[in-house]
């Protein structure tokens, strides 16, 4: 059983990036735990949504 929350529309990167900008300035800077996983989850969603050649990690 997966304990990952998918979000329910695909968003695009710059959406995930408001979110990712966001929450380092909630932070002030430095993340607790749950933050930093919320932070890891964030990255991973914005590397998928990020189009090749824009930061978008794909495959050659």
């Amino acid at each position: 059983m997966s304990t990952s929350v998918e979000p329910a529309t695909e968003r695009s990167a710059d959406e995930v990036n408001e979110e990712i900008r966001a929450l380092w300035l909630r932070s002030g800077g430095t993340l607790n735990g749950e933050q930093r996983a919320e932070y890891q989850r964030l990255v991973l969603e914005w590397a998928a949504a990020a189009p090749a050649g824009e930061g978008g990690l794909r495959a050659a």
